[in-house]
């Protein structure tokens, strides 16, 4: 059963994956090339002389660019299948359609709302080269320390919920990961390297479509898959009951 979801969860991954592809090329590539011009420009100004484009733009844009989403929501659908048959049960008395998009709303707030929320996605010419390794690090120890909030709250949940209730427990665990969320970003070092003269439009642009992404690219996951996972359970079910119904 679990590669069977497993198989299902890919392959909404990859749909999720043209889905963000077709966004992405259409709303954030364009952004991305007047980052470039800009980044350009300043170089021009310094009078540095212009790097060598060993990737042609309308490749990256391209090919480059569904390659890699591809790839990545393949990815994201393989984990969010093994994720869904972790939880599925576990979580309450819910669907396989309201787990798989309970379970898509959090990895988009873990996975993108939480991390960008510190540490937003930056076009090119902003940032400085020598430090993308550092922040590069930062982003990830944050994503992990927001999966294991995520996790701790899911335990404290289920242990509060024969007791008080699972809308009680619900709104405790809610309030811990607020806050241990909280506390983690309040310790963590900020990252500002966006130069004055870079235009505030062009960033708020660019770091909403990179947003809108992971958006689109969670809740196709979290619908999609629990459309199919839900078919595959009712089937498996409706084949175990027939053989006891016809005796």
């Amino acid at each position: 059963m679990v590669g069977k979801l497993l198989l299902r969860g890919m392959l909404v991954g990859l749909l999720s994956g043209i889905l963000v592809f077709l966004f992405a090329h259409s709303f954030g590539e364009p952004l991305v090339d007047s980052a470039i011009a800009f980044e350009e420009k300043m170089a021009q100004a310094a009078g540095e002389a212009p790097e060598p484009e060993i990737v042609s733009r309308a490749t990256q844009a391209g090919l480059g660019l569904f390659t890699a989403v591809i790839v990545y929501g393949a990815a994201a659908g393989g984990l969010f299948a093994l994720a869904f048959s972790a939880i599925y049960g576990r979580a309450g008395p819910y669907s396989a359609r309201t787990t798989s998009a309970m379970l898509g709303l959090g990895a988009f707030l873990v996975m993108s709302v939480i991390p960008d929320f510190k540490y937003p996605a930056n076009p090119p010419a902003v940032g400085n080269p020598d430090t993308i390794g550092a922040r590069t690090e930062l982003y990830f120890i944050l994503l992990l320390a927001s999966i294991i909030a995520l996790s701790l709250a899911f335990a404290v949940a289920n242990n509060l919920t024969r007791k008080y209730g699972r809308w009680n427990a619900a709104i405790v665990a809610s309030l811990l990961f607020i806050a241990i969320v909280a506390v983690i970003q309040s310790l963590m070092p900020p990252v500002n390297e966006v130069p004055e003269t870079f235009s505030a439009v062009l960033l708020w642009r660019f770091r909403l479509a990179s947003l809108c992404m992971h958006a689109i690219l969670w809740a196709s996951l979290g619908l999609g898959f629990g459309i199919l996972a839900e078919r595959l359970l009712e089937h498996r079910q409706s084949r175990r009951s027939f053989p006891s119904a016809t005796r």
